[in-house]
């Protein structure tokens, strides 16, 4: 499977959205192209747990997405990014996934742990309370893996200094390309790659800090895959940086499932 163009699969996949893309999406990339990304209004919808895989995206702070005219920090790229990137993993795997409907969720909301990967967008503008860090902590000791995506220059300080609050003794690692998550489903041989914002980074936290053992986070330092996943089937990103970001994706997923 690995060996199968992505380009061919990923273009196959997004046709059907492509083809139901409404007037309202195209004006909203108008939007992002002048710099005025207006908030999706949108309800904030459920996937019903029933077996299949869905997206669960984390929110933080006291921002309603209903009530603002931009997106919170933790909406960015919401729901397209999602929803493409499920479309994908359906296609590309044989994970079931909930292809039209996701998860927003609270840190501190139990049925977090009905999920089994959790993402979260720009953690250089997150906060946390004591009961959001001692959910979250909760949520990886049990199992969950959460992907930090969209963030670059000292917004990695905040995201340091808020998972201290969540594991006290954690240490980020930076990972290299032997590592067993770029090689769970697609075979990526490099990280020296051009990333959104420049030159990327990849580092993680291992349970009990033994890099023999599971990853707990991943953090995309100086890119923005959902940003890729977003607007893949626009024109606006080059088709091989969205198939890369599709990569990474896929592959965090399915090395959370197995591990």
């Amino acid at each position: 499977m690995a060996a199968v163009t992505l380009v061919a699969l990923a273009g196959g996949a997004l046709l059907a959205l492509s083809t139901v893309a409404s007037a309202k999406v195209e004006q909203d990339f108008r939007d992002f192209q002048r710099g005025r990304r207006l908030a999706p209004m949108m309800e904030e919808t459920t996937a019903e747990y029933d077996g299949r895989f869905a997206f669960m995206r984390l929110r933080y702070g006291a921002a309603d997405l209903r009530q603002m005219r931009r997106e919170p920090p933790w909406a960015h790229d919401f729901p397209r990014a999602e929803f493409h990137f499920m479309k994908i993993l359906s296609e590309l795997t044989f994970t079931r996934t909930w292809v039209d409907q996701g998860n927003i969720r609270s840190l501190d909301d139990p049925a977090m742990a009905m999920f089994p990967v959790a993402y979260m967008s720009e953690p250089g503008f997150w906060t946390l309370n004591a009961a959001e860090a001692d959910g979250l902590r909760g949520y990886l000791q049990k199992g969950g893996f959460i992907i930090f995506d969209d963030f670059r220059e000292n917004h990695r300080d905040n995201l340091v200094s808020q998972m201290r609050r969540v594991l006290p003794d954690a240490r980020w690692v930076v990972l290299d390309v032997t590592h067993p998550i770029f090689h769970s489903f697609f075979e990526i041989d490099s990280l020296d790659v051009e990333g959104y914002y420049g030159p990327t980074e990849w580092t993680g936290i291992f349970e009990d800090n033994d890099p023999t053992r599971r990853l707990l986070a991943v953090a995309n330092y100086n890119h923005d895959l959902g940003e890729m996943w977003e607007f893949s089937d626009t024109g606006y990103m080059p088709v091989d940086l969205s198939n890369e970001a599709y990569k990474f994706g896929v592959n965090y997923v399915i090395y959370a499932m197995t591990h």
